[in-house]
């Protein structure tokens, strides 16, 4: 059996577009007719820029390889052009392929892909879940309401949840970490006391940033929201200081959680030997794949931490991610988003009941794809998967953070 076709579909999800702009789907078949699909979560490059290094980095690395032979692909890529160091365009590509041979090699077998990562060792797995507006909410004024953020808290929680993500805490500038504004700091204090008060103690609250803030910003801000003991505190200062990061880690009593932007092993070991988080948060079709993560959640066992997937993406990521999960003796959680969009391109194959997924027995990643609908939403904007912003955080007028993807399709 040897890897011979890849097709691309670069779909888009229907306005508002939880899960990003576009979500990169791969779909490769052997010469005996096995397909399989992956998901590149990657975005630093458009999406047409990004299907030619999908097609170089297979053609290059994969084309005619047996799909059993994962650990010498990523080889092959990691060492790409005399690097041997971690890619974050190369990886995200490799890795939606590498998700894809994982489920082409589940159907050869009639097995699914936890069956082949030791077994599974979880029956089922706890889900989380970002806040979103409920369907009488302002979507405008969704993202810096306590009242509304509260009340879809309790909704969550009313059906099954026992974990809920919100981000109120400002803008995501491409200048880096900076300090947060007196009325950001208020803002989220507002947010965690509200959601607290509407779910008790019946769910954690995980309290979101994305590399907003300057070391003593994170701290500054940490320290407002610990009364309200949240489980994790994301990613509170940019990932490429995991140094500075430790320091924030020390400084709270709120585990942090980090990990949606780093590939490899490679960044992930300094994360768990500086003390920078407690919690790893591996988006699959960016960090080097299945295996890569395997790997990586066997670190974290010896430094006592726990893997927590994260998804900003479609559902193939998310079957990915399952799969991990129920494999390993470490899982937290693992982030779920829940769209008709997202159910139907996979057709309902792996669903979230009562907070909790069941890992799938169906060979392969246990999803059918249903193809013409992800081809019938084409992607046609201009923008990037995700994007931060370029003027500074106003400190005399507020932020209004309006959601981790754009509010109308571009």
């Amino acid at each position: 059996m040897k890897l011979q076709d890849l097709d691309i579909i670069v779909t888009a999800p229907p306005a508002p577009g939880w899960g990003g702009r576009y979500w990169i789907l791969v779909k490769l078949t052997t010469d005996n007719g096995i397909t399989g699909w992956g998901e590149c979560y990657a975005s630093s490059i458009a999406p047409d820029a990004m299907r030619a290094v999908i097609e170089d980095v297979f053609a290059r690395h994969m084309a005619g390889e047996n799909p059993e032979n994962i650990e010498l692909m990523f080889r092959r890529a990691y060492s790409s052009g005399f690097t041997q160091r971690p890619d974050l365009t190369v990886m995200g590509a490799f890795s939606g392929l590498e998700i894809a041979c994982w489920d082409i090699l589940g159907k050869a077998r009639g097995r699914p892909v936890w069956a082949m990562l030791g077994g599974r060792m979880n029956d089922r797995i706890r889900a989380y879940t970002y806040l979103y507006p409920l369907p009488h909410h302002d979507i405008s004024e969704f993202w810096v309401s306590p009242d509304m953020a509260a009340e879809s808290a309790a909704d969550c929680v009313a059906r099954g949840y026992t974990a809920v993500k919100f981000d109120p805490a400002g803008p995501y500038t491409l200048r880096g970490g900076h300090m947060p504004a007196r009325t950001d700091i208020a803002l989220s204090a507002a947010f965690c006391k509200a959601i607290r008060e509407a779910v008790g103690d019946r769910a954690d609250l995980l309290f979101g940033t994305h590399g907003q803030f300057s070391t003593a910003g994170a701290i500054r801000l940490a320290k407002a929201i610990e009364p309200y003991d949240p489980l994790w505190f994301e990613e509170p200062i940019p990932p490429d200081n995991i140094g500075e990061m430790a320091k924030v880690a020390a400084a709270t009593s709120i585990p942090v959680a980090t990990g949606e932007r780093l590939t490899t092993k490679a960044e992930f070991a300094p994360v768990l030997r500086q003390g920078a988080a407690q919690i790893l948060q591996p988006a699959l079709g960016r960090a080097g794949g299945i295996w890569e993560m395997k790997k990586v959640a066997a670190m974290a066992e010896v430094y006592n931490a726990q893997m927590a997937p994260h998804l900003y993406a479609g559902p193939v990521e998310w079957a990915a991610n399952i799969h991990l999960a129920a494999s390993i003796p470490n899982i937290l959680m693992c982030e779920t988003i829940e769209t008709g969009f997202h159910d139907q391109l996979i057709k309902g194959s792996i669903r979230t009941k009562d907070g909790f997924i069941t890992p799938p027995e169906a060979p392969g990643l246990g999803i059918e794809v249903d193809e013409d609908l992800a081809r019938a939403h084409p992607y046609t904007g201009e923008g990037l998967h995700l994007e931060m912003q370029e003027a500074p955080c106003d400190y005399a007028n507020g932020n209004a953070f309006t959601g981790g993807a754009p509010p109308v399709q571009d």
